[in-house]
């Protein structure tokens, strides 16, 4: 399980012209579930990113969490962090979860940040989307449970 972590001032995803979700203060995760990837990981990798302390203190210090600032979460799907680019000029996905599985646990790993305390946004599984996002920093975080 792979996830790319960046913390954001605000940021929505559209797809089709339509916005399907938006945060303010927060994180945006791009999440890939990974052939072999259990409930588990996800669960793990959620309490992880809840209590990453990645945002900034009173004294400009990465010493908060996202549940200690009341950040939000957009999580969007994201087959392509599984890209095996070792050979060849085409990266192959062949690691990333079939599509089934993969959004079964892209909806458990959604439900288990909420579980966190941490109100969540999401892209749509599968869909062809685009996503705008001020990043805060920046800090980019990549994550693999």
């Amino acid at each position: 399980m792979r996830a790319l972590l960046q913390r954001v001032n605000r940021a929505s995803v559209t797809i089709d012209g339509r916005v399907a979700g938006q945060i303010e203060e927060g994180l945006v995760i791009l999440f890939c579930a990974m052939q072999g990837d259990s409930d588990a990981q996800a669960d793990a990798l959620a309490a992880r990113i809840a209590k990453l302390r990645i945002f900034r203190d009173s004294a400009g210090k990465m010493n908060l969490s996202l549940r200690a600032t009341n950040g939000a979460a957009l999580i969007v799907s994201q087959f392509t962090l599984a890209a095996d680019t070792t050979r060849g000029n085409r990266p192959g996905f062949s690691t990333a979860a079939r599509p089934d599985e993969g959004k079964r646990l892209y909806d458990h790993f959604t439900a288990r940040m909420r579980a966190e305390a941490i109100p969540c946004a999401n892209g749509v599984f599968g869909a062809d989307m685009q996503l705008a996002l001020v990043n805060d920093g920046p800090v980019t975080i990549w994550l693999e449970a």
